[in-house]
């Protein structure tokens, strides 16, 4: 009797043990859990996804941090990111507008190895990158090219950038912002000038010197057409992106007013003092605009994109020149 007691408490023991160990591993079972889905959880946040860019596929970052957005830093900067290095070109300079006086400068015309000594998490790249380009970029890090129609597109070019960068969530105000600076200042501009004639002109400074006319759906001064509503000169709509104004067309420029920039420098610039000259030129003086006081010398950086807050200093010269 005594033994069947001891074997019933012995078997008893046992059976809390194994509870306890049971109890234990499943406790441990959840906790493993847990710390895996917690763990997938961080994966997540600071992984990648795929998106679909000019080319195709691409794995990008979730939340990049150090980002190149080659000659698109005025946008990065619109939405509150500092890019890692700046656009710059040796015949036209670099966006002086944007003020990134402490960010290194990337010559698009030389050496990749700029790029691959900053460690970028993402490289973004408007739509003058060709595949070829586009190849050699991605081997220094992801990298996502704009599409054509994207490009030219303000809004849409905002929007991407923005989920690239993930900060979707800020575009809703920046363009609600843009858009009503240009429908004021479509009025304005109505008002003031009517259908009175606009040409915008660049003053090639490098090499020989040459006026070119930029056209109606010129990535850069389109919008002032488009958007603003201003008349072109009826040589503009013949032009897709710019043409050279041959010096025996010059007395044929009759448009009402001109704006007129240099391709590189500013308009004091020493380099440029040779161009420049050519304003002098008496058959330059003897068009309609220069005489009625109706030429414009504007600084040359913003007129040289079509990017956000470019538009909105073109905008301000806009108003500030044709609004008396």
């Amino acid at each position: 009797m005594v033994g069947k007691s001891r074997v019933h408490i012995e078997g008893v023991r046992w059976l809390v043990v194994l509870l306890i160990i049971i109890v234990s591993l499943t406790g441990c079972s959840n906790k493993q859990e847990t710390l895996m889905k917690a763990g997938d959880s961080k994966q997540s946040d600071s992984g990648t996804r795929m998106v679909k860019d000019a080319f195709g596929e691409v794995e990008v970052p979730i939340k990049p941090q150090r980002v190149a957005g080659i000659y698109l830093e005025d946008y990065m900067l619109a939405l509150g990111m500092k890019p890692i290095v700046q656009w710059y070109h040796p015949w036209w300079g670099k966006q002086d507008y944007l003020g990134l006086t402490d960010v290194p400068l990337f010559d698009i015309t030389g050496s990749l190895e700029p790029l691959i000594e900053q460690n970028l998490d993402l490289i973004i790249l408007n739509a003058g990158i060709d595949e070829a380009g586009y190849q050699l970029y991605s081997k220094i890090a992801p990298t996502y090219r704009l599409p054509s129609d994207v490009n030219v597109n303000v809004a849409a070019t905002l929007h991407t950038i923005a989920d690239l960068l993930g900060a979707p969530e800020k575009v809703d105000s920046i363009l609600k912002n843009y858009e009503q600076k240009v429908a004021d200042a479509k009025v304005k501009l109505e008002a003031a000038v009517g259908r009175q004639t606009v040409a915008v002109v660049r003053l090639d400074v490098g090499g020989k010197p040459e006026l070119r006319l930029f056209g109606l759906n010129n990535a850069y001064t389109g919008m002032i057409y488009k958007d603003l509503g201003l008349e072109p000169f009826p040589w503009v709509k013949g032009i897709e992106a710019h043409d050279v104004i041959s010096q025996e067309k010059i007395p044929e420029f009759t448009a009402d007013h001109i704006i007129i920039f240099p391709s590189d420098g500013a308009w004091d610039s020493k380099s440029n003092a040779n161009a420049v000259a050519l304003l002098n030129d008496p058959i330059w003086k003897s068009i309609p605009a220069v005489k009625n006081g109706h030429v414009y010398q504007v600084e040359r950086s913003h007129w040289q994109s079509g990017a956000i807050t470019a538009n909105r200093m073109k905008i301000d010269d806009l108003l500030k020149i044709l609004v008396k």
